[in-house]
């Protein structure tokens, strides 16, 4: 029976379609959610920063130490880490006075260096073998990197000649790409995880800012809290209307399931 129940606690969902419509609105959300403290109600990058780290590190608490998967804490824990990844960014990029570039090289070297050595301590970054608290906890603090680098990217496009549109199309169309190689290669799918999960959140960046930013800049002027209203629903509502279960366990080099 304990057998059985450690090869079943596997905390984080299935890769689905539904998975990655969440994770979008999740990262717009994040978006104008994250500008909405540090802008709107003037509290700056870094007091906002540390408002949704602290509430992020409870979550990853609560998950790592939840028995099974839970849909509302899991996606809770990714809308926690994209708005902190917001400020984050916002802070690295314009605060810190390394500009776009050099704060996403800063954030993707971040990425990859928690993903190097998540593998060379446990052997595996697939996300099908996060179901014990190290993995789990190298699993979190990648997406929180993850989610600050896409931000960093997505506002370095969308502040270009680009536009928000322009540069939400080309992370669009980036995904696609993706999905094809996913489809009719043999890409290693746990490298297009990543790679597509990252690239989610500057397409959030760019969907965010076109709705919140004024229509001088090219947004569309609506209002961050009523945005960020619209799309917390929305998620919601999907959490509850999507298949929402567990993805399934795949062991990893060091383990034997039973």
């Amino acid at each position: 029976m304990e057998s059985f129940k450690r090869d079943t606690l596997i905390k984080v969902p299935a890769i689905t379609l539904g998975f990655w419509i969440i994770k979008i609105l999740a990262t717009t959300f994040g978006e104008t959610a994250g500008d909405t403290l540090s802008m709107s109600m003037n509290l700056g990058y870094l007091v906002s920063t540390a408002i949704f780290a602290a509430i992020l590190v409870v979550l990853i608490a609560a998950q790592i130490k939840a028995s099974r998967f839970h849909p509302f804490l899991y996606w809770a824990t990714i809308i926690a880490s994209t708005t902190a990844g917001t400020t984050m960014a916002d802070f690295a990029t314009r605060s810190l006075g390394i500009g776009y570039p050099g704060g996403s090289l800063l954030l993707l070297t971040l990425v990859l260096v928690s993903l190097i050595i998540w593998h060379q301590v446990l052997g595996s970054i697939s996300v099908a073998t996060v179901h014990e608290p190290r993995a789990e906890l190298f699993y979190w603090i990648t997406i929180t990197f993850s989610q600050t680098l896409g931000t960093a990217l997505g506002d370095w496009l969308a502040d270009g000649p680009l536009g928000y549109v322009g540069a939400a199309a080309v992370f669009g169309a980036a995904l696609a790409v993706l999905a094809l190689l996913y489809w009719r290669t043999e890409v290693s799918h746990v490298l297009l995880f990543w790679a597509a999960f990252i690239l989610t959140r500057p397409l959030g960046a760019a969907v965010g800012d076109f709705l919140d930013k004024p229509i001088t800049n090219g947004g569309l002027a609506f209002s961050r809290p009523m945005a960020s209203t619209v799309l917390i629903v929305a998620i919601v509502a999907l959490i509850l209307i999507l298949p929402q279960r567990a993805g399934k366990r795949v062991a990893r080099p060091d383990e034997t399931l039973h």
